[in-house]
């Protein structure tokens, strides 16, 4: 008979702390950097239970079924993300091992296409839904099981069950709170190129991915020459570019800009080191401005033990992993019952557009037409 360790959740919430803080990386998503600043980022506050956070709702992993064998799982989310759930994952259970493979998303997918049936990998984890979305269109995927899929809302994953998100990530407008209140921001993406308060005041980051799929959303749902007009008018009105939406939402908070376009958790993180921080988050309505995109995984065809490889997905949905995601890398939470980190809307409060995320792997077009604009 295999013992299962019995770990209660500040057990996990010790575990998932150890390694401290998290910054900005190249998918759009956390990393392991500080604020840049000397303060903490969110990672800093595991542990001892940020604002009182309650313990999370949802299934606990002592609830879910055994992990047992060595899983192969391709990792597009870098090691400093999801290093610490990994290993927790492993001290729970006597006989179980995870060996990641840590990429690119795209790469990773790519790798999986050129090994074929000999590929090792059991799980496709990764930030980019385009690439799950590409490999289940391939037929490299099977169906998870509906215990699994049933823990997250329709919208959050596959139709016919090839992958489920894990996470989430909102696009946000962070604002200045000494120039603005929150009912000043626009809530419609198109209304910014013409708004004259924000002449020579915003900034973007064209060469960052979640950016990129911004674009790409508004490309899909509003037509090129709509998003090309966009494009063209952030332009006239002296939009700011910047590396990346870290930068943007520090750049908001000293002033430097009064608003810009950013994932939610960057502002997060500025306030979790400085709470005073004149920073705020707005959303707008129902437009590409207010995507919510999520990361998420997959079993793959070659997978050697499928029943192994979906539970491990399971567990990704645990209350423990969920409260990792919110509290840790500073995402949406994607279960009932695990709140975001910070005074930030819930899932249910936010109005995203109706949009197949697996779309968004469609960004060439968005390549070119920013090129020609003259962004990129």
């Amino acid at each position: 008979m295999r013992r299962r360790k019995l770990l209660k959740y500040t057990a996990v919430a010790g575990a998932v702390g150890a390694t401290g803080c998290i910054g900005p990386s190249n998918e759009g998503e956390p990393s392991n950097e500080g604020n840049g600043d000397g303060t903490p980022g969110i990672g800093g506050f595991i542990g001892s239970g940020p604002g009182g956070r309650p313990a999370p709702e949802g299934t606990s992993v002592e609830d879910m079924p055994d992990l047992e064998g060595t899983l192969t799982v391709y990792s597009g989310r870098g090691q400093p993300l999801v290093g610490d759930l990994f290993a927790f994952l492993e001290s729970t259970y006597d006989d179980f091992e995870i060996d990641p493979v840590y990429g690119g998303s795209a790469d990773l997918a790519n790798q999986i296409q050129v090994e074929g049936q000999n590929s090792p990998a059991d799980v496709f984890y990764t930030v980019n839904v385009g690439a799950l979305g590409a490999l289940a269109n391939q037929g490299r995927t099977v169906a998870l099981p509906d215990e699994v899929l049933e823990l997250v809302r329709a919208e959050f994953r596959d139709p016919d069950g090839e992958w489920v998100g894990t996470s989430g990530r909102a696009r946000t407008i962070p604002y200045n709170t000494e120039e603005f209140d929150e009912g000043d921001i626009p809530d419609d993406i198109f209304a910014f190129p013409d708004d004259e308060r924000f002449a020579d005041e915003l900034g973007w980051a064209p060469t960052y991915g979640s950016f990129q799929d911004f674009v790409t959303a508004m490309r899909i749902l509003n037509g090129e020459e709509e998003t090309r007009t966009w494009l063209e008018g952030m332009v006239e009105n002296g939009v700011s570019e910047y590396p990346n939406e870290q930068v943007i939402a520090s750049a908001v908070a000293d002033g430097e800009i009064l608003a810009g376009f950013a994932n939610h958790y960057y502002i997060q993180r500025i306030l979790s080191g400085n709470p005073n921080a004149s920073l705020g988050t707005a959303f707008t309505d129902g437009d590409a401005g207010s995507l919510f995109n999520v990361a998420g995984a997959t079993v793959m065809d070659t997978a050697s033990d499928e029943e192994l490889a979906s539970n491990f997905v399971r567990h990704l949905l645990s209350a423990e992993a969920q409260e990792y995601f919110a509290v840790r890398t500073g995402e949406y939470p994607l279960i009932p019952g695990v709140n975001p980190l910070g005074n930030l809307p819930t899932i249910d409060q936010l109005n995203p557009p109706e949009l197949d995320l697996t779309q968004l792997a469609d960004v060439e077009p968005t390549l070119e037409l920013m090129r020609d604009v003259g962004i990129l």
